[in-house]
């Protein structure tokens, strides 16, 4: 399951620092409201805000739920004149103590010598804060924008798979020139919002800086699965399925620092099963071919000559297939072997009225089993 029979090999991920590690350990009484309040602290220095449609928070909840879409934001590297320092901003601060103040200000219930010690953790370890800090200094005016490629390797270089985005890999442009749509293109100043593919290298480590403290890619298209025998790679891509199942088990003689996380745990499980969906989704979407959609061809004409359906409402037609989980085919067989099976137990000793008909009841498999 973890590894698909020797197919998936990822590299283990650090063991964190201090004072890192301390806080993740539970034992003294600063490590126990550090995990009591690990979501906070990672909002004070995650660089993308986390989205839904609807996060659904009851009181006493021991899981992360939501509803809907996930996605996540990103701003400007400088925020505009006049308006607070706000997620990736705040590292650009000039003064140390204002950048801790930022962050507790907008996590009440954090402590100062925590986020404090975080901050200073990120700043030595954290490529992608030290990447970020580089290009700025290249960026003459607002009009420029900095620009991580989702694919995009040196030239010359080997393809690269783990390690964090390299300042070669970041282009410095005038804002306005076209890129592909998974790239993470951040203006300097800027009111404009991105919305950050969740497909990128580095949209987990923007997202969780406390699980992924080091910066270093997380899942992307190009991670190749290996030939059990050889260890040579092979043509075939790792999914993500594939790639945080791998993530999320304990294996030998590695500590698994990620299930320590509680809270935190929680939310990353649930974005990243979002993605494994949405890739499948997409899958399904550019296969259609494929997967023989075109067998469904009186489906679409009923739907599309359906009187009470309005043609301009109708987006692009793609066909789940029955083995899709979460499709109609699934919960209809789901709800069918589920029900009680109702049948007619005869009783050969009893005769209704003297004419010879066999006296029949009802009765459930559910009843029959219990």
């Amino acid at each position: 399951m973890c590894c698909a029979s020797g197919k998936v090999k990822l590299p283990e991920l650090h063991s964190p620092p201090e004072p890192l590690s301390t806080f993740l350990s539970a034992v003294t009484r600063v490590s126990k409201h550090f995990l009591e309040n690990i979501h906070k602290y990672n909002s004070c220095f995650q660089m993308t805000s986390f989205g839904a449609t609807n996060i659904v928070r009851e009181n006493y909840m021991p899981t992360f739920r939501v509803q809907g879409q996930i996605y996540h934001h990103a701003g400007s590297l400088l925020p505009l004149p006049d308006a607070d320092h706000k997620f990736l901003q705040i590292y650009f601060m000039a003064n140390s103590d204002e950048q801790i103040e930022q962050r507790c200000h907008y996590n009440a219930g954090t402590r100062r010598e925590i986020v404090g010690a975080l901050q200073g953790l990120f700043d030595q370890h954290n490529e992608l804060v030290r990447l970020f800090k580089t290009a700025i200094q290249r960026m003459p005016a607002d009009d420029y924008a900095v620009v991580i490629r989702a694919d995009k390797r040196p030239v010359g270089q080997h393809e690269r798979q783990f390690n964090a985005p390299t300042i070669d890999e970041v282009a410095i442009v005038i804002v306005g020139e076209e890129f592909e749509s998974r790239d993470i293109i951040l203006h300097r100043r800027s009111v404009d919002i991105q919305r950050v593919s969740t497909t990128h290298r580095s949209c987990d480590e923007l997202q969780y800086p406390i699980l992924f403290w080091r910066g270093d890619d997380g899942y992307h298209f190009n991670i190749k699965m290996i030939n059990p025998q050889t260890g040579e790679g092979t043509n075939k891509k790792v999914s993500a399925m594939n790639y945080y199942s791998y993530r999320l088990m304990i294996h030998q003689n590695a500590e698994n620092d990620i299930l320590k996380c509680r809270q935190l745990f929680h939310q990353y499980i649930v974005d990243m099963y979002a993605k494994i969906e949405t890739e499948r989704l997409l899958y399904i979407r550019l296969n259609q071919t494929e997967l023989r959609s075109e067998q469904y061809i009186h489906l679409r004409d009923a739907i599309v000559n359906d009187g009470n359906v309005n043609p301009n409402e109708l987006g692009r037609m793609a066909i789940l297939p029955s083995t899709f989980t979460g499709s109609l085919h699934v919960y209809i067989t789901r709800s069918i072997t589920k029900s009680p099976r109702v049948a007619e137990q005869c009783d050969v000793n009893i005769h209704s009225l003297g004419d010879g008909r066999r006296n029949f009841k009802p009765w459930s498999s559910d009843e029959d089993d219990a």
